[in-house]
């Protein structure tokens, strides 16, 4: 980045923090033209074409600018832009766009290491946020875009959908008012079917049209070892926070939505590891995590292999086509694969589809039944327009909490270390939900055909949080405590704010 953009994102900043000490800016002084929301999508591999999708049919929102560091992926959403193409600019560096007064907000799906700075860097520049899940790296992080949010007066929506959903916001309703009794359990489960991403010797070729020390950003610009550059970063620590980050975060938070904690848990346990075959990635594809909240345990799941390995598991249809149809299927926990279970005295809930749940008593006689759809986008844009902060569905703070709980699985697992089966069972022993947890996972894996005499699964460390300052206690405190941040490259800093 050149001098002259760089003072010019800068003097944007200043102005910006400035203006945000005022009163709330009028919907005229936010908009852009025909009073509409300019938006920009930065990162657009995955999630970010979804997002310049919505944009584009958002009511009130006029998509004005895109924003990667890999050319060829730019020109390729541009180009399906088709006429719109005309009026939309493109950048591949995110700095230059924050310095550009013809933007009013902005959507961030990148990678997840650099939710946080651009996040806070786009707040600086007076833009609003809606930045996708998890919205940290860190569970730092995250209290720095809630004070970012604060200081410069910004609207800031968390990629937490399912919270827009009507059906959703009247479950939690229904199971909080006492309905169903109290809660005993709240389970999420993310059993989806992650393959093996390859084995590579030595350092891989980066694509030629990705600028990488942007694409790096604040994490280090090391050596690419794994075959693609793109998506795989998810299951690499430097850059992702596995699948209990990526898609167990949606039902990492509706599972402490239930249980209506505002706060992180007294304690916090993994169990698992990366099973089933040896590859470049890093975070767990099998795993537990337990939360020990006072209103009841949360208790997450993660499976990345499918039901049965050889393809033996149940199906409908028969023959070659049966077996084949059933190598792929996964496994599921009272009819739900990604979702939620809320066990609770009266029966159960569950919710197998981002916007339904279904309500059942102790015969499994359904209850009630709640349907809604996805408004976040909407309620997005609603909120930049009227500048109440207390509207959105899923405002940042809510967002910062369910991310860190998928990093306390994380921090617990990377400080843990292998165990034998036997020792295993004997030293979660006194916690009855994680021993039915670990005693279904056992089974998972067996069907796997996966041997945890030769490559054992990990007891992650015991952690102990102090949810008032979100820093752990205890004997391994130093260790856990060092984890709660990173180091970050200079020119790519995260402020400290809070």
């Amino acid at each position: 980045m050149n001098n002259l953009t760089r003072r010019t994102f800068l003097k944007a900043s200043a102005l910006a923090a400035g203006a945000a000490a005022l009163s709330t800016r009028s919907w005229g002084q936010v908009a852009g033209a025909n009073g509409d929301v300019r938006v920009a999508v930065i990162g657009l591999n995955g999630r970010g074409s979804g997002h310049v999708r919505s944009v584009m049919t958002t009511k009130g929102a006029r998509l004005v600018a895109l924003c990667d560091p890999d050319t060829a992926v730019l020109d390729k959403i541009k180009q399906n832009l088709g006429e719109k193409a005309a009026t939309v600019k493109t950048y591949t560096d995110l700095r230059e766009l924050f310095a550009s007064p013809e933007v009013d907000a902005v959507v961030i799906a990148t990678p997840n290491h650099w939710h946080a700075l651009a996040a806070i860097w786009a707040m600086q520049a007076g833009k609003d946020v809606y930045v996708e899940k998890p919205v940290s790296h860190n569970i730092w992080e995250g209290r720095q875009i809630i004070a970012a949010a604060k200081k410069y007066n910004r609207i800031v929506q968390a990629g937490t959908q399912i919270r827009s959903g009507e059906g959703l916001q009247e479950a939690v309703a229904w199971i909080r008012a006492g309905n169903h009794g109290k809660i005993t359990a709240s389970r999420g489960f993310c059993y989806k079917r992650r393959d093996s991403i390859g084995k590579t010797e030595g350092e891989q070729a980066l694509p030629t049209t990705v600028n990488y020390d942007l694409w790096s950003g604040p994490a280090a610009m090391v050596p690419l070892r794994r075959k693609r550059l793109h998506y795989d970063w998810h299951w690499v620590n430097l850059t992702g926070n596995g699948d209990v980050g990526n898609q167990g975060i949606h039902q990492m938070d509706v599972a402490r939505w239930f249980l209506g904690e505002s706060g992180l848990p007294r304690h916090s346990l993994s169990i698992g590891g990366r099973l089933g075959y040896v590859d470049d990635g890093e975070s767990p594809n099998t795993q537990v995590v337990v939360h020990d909240y006072a209103t009841a345990p949360l208790i997450f799941e993660v499976r990345g292999l499918p039901a049965k390995a050889d393809g033996r598991a149940s199906s409908a249809a028969g023959g070659a086509e049966g077996a084949a149809a059933a190598a792929g299927s996964m496994d599921k926990y009272r009819g739900v694969s990604i979702g939620n279970v809320v066990d609770c005295e009266g029966g159960y809930l569950v919710t197998k589809e981002y916007f339904t749940a279904t309500a059942y008593d102790k015969a499994d006689k359904v209850v009630k039944e709640f349907r809604g759809v996805d408004r976040h986008m909407q309620n997005f844009i609603d909120c930049v327009h009227s500048r109440k902060a207390a509207e959105l569905y899923g405002p940042i703070e809510e967002g910062h909490l369910s991310s860190a709980l998928c990093h306390l699985g994380q921090v617990s697992h990377m400080l843990g270390h292998a165990v034998a089966p036997g020792a295993m069972a004997e030293q979660i022993s006194g916690n009855k939900l994680l021993v039915e947890a670990h005693g279904r996972m056992i089974e998972h894996l067996g069907a796997n055909n996966v041997d945890l005499g030769r490559t054992p699964a990990t007891l992650g460390l015991p952690l102990a949080i102090d949810s008032k300052t979100e820093r752990f206690t205890g004997e391994s405190a130093a260790a856990a405590n060092a984890m709660l941040s990173r180091e970050y490259r200079k020119s790519f800093v995260v402020p400290q704010l809070a």
